[in-house]
This record gives C-alpha cells, sequence and structure tokens, in this order.
C-alpha cells in the first residue's frame, strides 16, 4: 500500500471511489471523477493508489475481511453447538454490513469482470462453503429440520443477510437491535405458536 502525499488521507480517498462506485457504477467512474469530487489533482490520486482496480479490491477486501474476522469468531467458539454458531454467525454479519455498508453494497454487485472481481467472488464462495458446513452440522446435531437442503439454506440465510443492503438506515435503529431482529426471524420465525394445553390429571 502505497503512503499518501501529506494532507490526503488514503482511506478518504478509497470511500469517496465506493461511494463513485455505488452511485455511478464501477465502469462508469473515472479517475477524473474521483478527483473532481475529492476536489484534487488526478495526478494526486495516483500517490495513494495505482488505480480504479487496487481501489476496488481495497473495498471489496475490506468488506470481505469483515466477513472473515465473523467467521474467526464463530471458530473460536469450538465449544459451543453447531446452531449457536451458525446463530453468531448471522448478527456478527448484520454488524459487518452495518459497519462497512458501502463496501458491502459494492461487493455485493461484484459480477466477475475482472480478476480483481473473480478473486472477490472466489471469497464470497469460501464464506458460503463455511455457512453451508455449519447448517450440517447443526442437521446432524437435530437442531434444524432434515429435509431443508443445507447449500439453499445457507443462500436463503445469507440472502436476508444481504438484501439489508438495499434498505438499512443506522436511524432506524441500532445494529445490534437489528442483528437480534435478523436472527430471531431466522431461526425463530414470525408466528407465535401457541403452547400445548396443560394435560388434566
Amino acid at each position: 500500500m502505497r503512503r499518501g502525499r501529506p494532507g490526503h488521507d488514503q482511506d478518504a480517498v478509497l470511500a469517496a471511489a465506493v461511494r463513485l462506485f455505488n452511485e455511478r457504477g464501477y465502469d462508469a467512474t473515472s479517475m477524473d471523477d474521483l478527483a473532481r469530487s475529492l476536489g484534487i489533482t488526478k495526478s494526486s490520486i495516483y500517490h495513494h493508489v495505482r488505480g480504479k482496480q487496487e481501489l476496488l479490491r481495497m473495498a471489496v477486501d475490506h468488506a470481505l475481511d469483515g466477513l472473515d474476522d465473523a467467521l474467526a469468531q464463530v471458530r473460536g467458539r469450538a465449544g459451543a453447538s453447531a446452531l449457536d454458531r451458525l446463530e453468531m454467525l448471522i448478527r456478527l454479519s448484520v454488524l459487518v454490513l452495518a459497519a462497512r455498508l458501502p463496501y458491502v453494497t459494492l461487493l455485493l454487485r461484484v459480477r466477475g469482470n475482472s480478476e480483481v472481481e473473480t478473486q472477490a467472488l472466489a471469497r464470497r464462495r469460501d464464506f458460503d462453503h463455511e455457512v453451508t458446513t455449519l447448517v450440517k452440522a447443526a442437521q446432524q446435531d437435530g437442531a434444524i429440520r432434515p429435509d431443508v437442503d443445507p447449500a439453499t439454506a445457507a443462500r436463503l440465510l445469507f440472502g436476508m443477510v444481504n438484501s439489508l443492503a438495499e434498505w438499512y438506515d443506522p436511524a432506524r435503529g441500532s445494529a445490534e437491535q437489528l442483528a437480534a431482529t435478523v436472527s430471531a426471524l431466522a431461526f425463530d420465525g414470525l408466528s407465535v405458536r401457541p403452547s400445548a394445553p396443560a394435560s388434566v390429571g
């Protein structure tokens, strides 16, 4: 990673690039656009990064690194049940999305049109595989119904998490509250199930 010229911050350059990529699309955003949005010359940007591809790589890596950190925390709970670890991963992933929302949003729009995007998709597949493995383990424990396909369940769970990128607004509640709601819906459902009537002796 290059050191930036004094007076400019690499994080600010990256944040501005991610905002433009999300607003206009990666292909439609030029380095001139980025320079104008920052109020600096294009040559100043090259003191921080080599170009658009590096900015894209840094952005998607920031999102994926957050998910990898969540997985590492889950792996550290070796004594917990598979279902508890799966629920923990869902909650942590919501927190990652909330904390790194523009970066996760960009990651979800990656389609494999470049080497950077292909590598990002490979990392996403590795993550999906880990989730599927947790679902299988929970099935083997008897905690998840056996007629559910693990890979489908994993996709549906993270389809719900990823959908937050389209509408999440911190003003509507804390990320922790949102994570709890997503977890409750994923593992308990929406309906209130009446308790069985007490037996009469």
